[in-house]
């Protein structure tokens, strides 16, 4: 599994920002951490099917492989 660091920021509002850095534009919110993750999560699925289907390079210098699946609270 090939994996990319999100950034996580707690806005004001108490809303959640994430995004992926090395995905410039990949971003998600959500009213929970779990929420937002999750929708980044499918955020960058989409993001890299779009780069695949438009013949460019997955960016995998900034990818960590995980070995085993990760979870977080």
């Amino acid at each position: 599994m090939t994996s990319y660091k999100a950034q996580v920021e707690q806005d004001e509002d108490g809303r959640w920002s994430v995004w992926i850095e090395e995905l410039p534009g990949c971003a998600a919110w959500g009213y929970s951490e779990t929420e937002a993750l999750k929708a980044l999560e499918d955020a960058a699925e989409a993001y890299l099917e779009d780069m695949l289907d438009a013949g460019e390079e997955i960016p995998y210098e900034y990818a960590v492989v995980v070995e085993k699946p990760v979870t977080s609270t």
